[in-house]
């Protein structure tokens, strides 16, 4: 496996709060990988961490293979919320990183628009964002984050605001996109469902600090669908997944036991 991105014996703390403790993690490139763990534990934190919005305390960092601080601007990141610009048209919200890298208006705009019809976007192209619907504006938000020219890109709960229906959708659709684009993604998710769905792996974060990120491979065939989810592998890989999630919120944190 190319190593794509790795934390080897990383620490990070917020002020006295333990994060991370001699944490490790490895992804290879074109890898599907889904992020679990109880709310607040710090998942957010670590993409955070890969983005260069933060620098860890200590331990290294590496994209394709190089420790580096200057990872801000080389990784693509899709968010819940989509925070596209009211008074931006589509292709102009989706051309904006390409503005940003000083790329012309009217250039950025065209190779936008040009990617349109991939993204079930053309007919769309000069609509503003109150016209869309919720899986359109994720629709969007992906393209965009696809044109910033990452190929790494990190989403952070993205379909957690969608209703049910379009979030299975938009899980079927952002599979036939990686399938194109073999982008490698890590996916943060309170959905065990989806975590295994979309993932060649599960990675369950838990512990505060989280240490030794608990690693379960998924081995449903590709390509998936919501049908998917009716295999006993995946029902079987659900429980696991749940039955340790459950022991791992029943155990003291490291503060706790030390009170003890």
């Amino acid at each position: 496996m190319l190593e794509k991105i790795a934390f080897s014996r990383v620490h990070f703390s917020y002020g006295r709060k333990p994060i991370l403790a001699d944490f490790d993690l490895l992804v290879g490139a074109g890898e599907f990988v889904s992020l679990v763990g109880p709310s607040g534990i710090g998942k957010s934190t670590l993409f955070q961490l890969l983005a260069g919005l933060l620098q860890p305390g200590s331990g290294e960092i590496r994209l394709d293979g190089s420790s580096t601080q200057q990872r801000l601007g080389r990784i693509g990141y899709m968010p819940q919320r989509d925070s596209l610009m009211a008074w931006r048209t589509v292709v102009e919200n989706a051309a904006l990183p390409l503005e940003i890298q000083g790329v012309p208006a009217r250039e950025a705009q065209e190779r936008a628009r040009t990617e349109l019809p991939r993204y079930g976007l053309a007919e769309w192209a000069d609509a503003y964002p109150a016209q869309l619907s919720g899986g359109m504006r994720q629709r969007v938000s992906f393209l965009r984050a696809v044109l910033h020219g990452a190929d790494t890109m990190l989403l952070d709960e993205p379909f957690g605001a969608l209703d049910g229906i379009t979030r299975m959708e938009m899980q079927e659709w952002l599979l036939a996109m990686w399938q194109h684009t073999r982008t490698t993604m890590l996916m943060i998710t309170h959905d065990i469902d989806e975590a295994i769905l979309m993932a060649d792996r599960v990675i369950l974060l838990t512990g505060t600090p989280i240490t030794r990120p608990v690693e379960l491979p998924v081995s449903i065939v590709r390509p998936r669908a919501a049908s998917s989810r009716n295999q006993p592998a995946f029902l079987e890989l659900r429980e696991q997944i749940w039955e340790l999630l459950r022991q791992a919120m029943q155990e003291p944190s490291r503060e706790e036991r030390l009170v003890r």
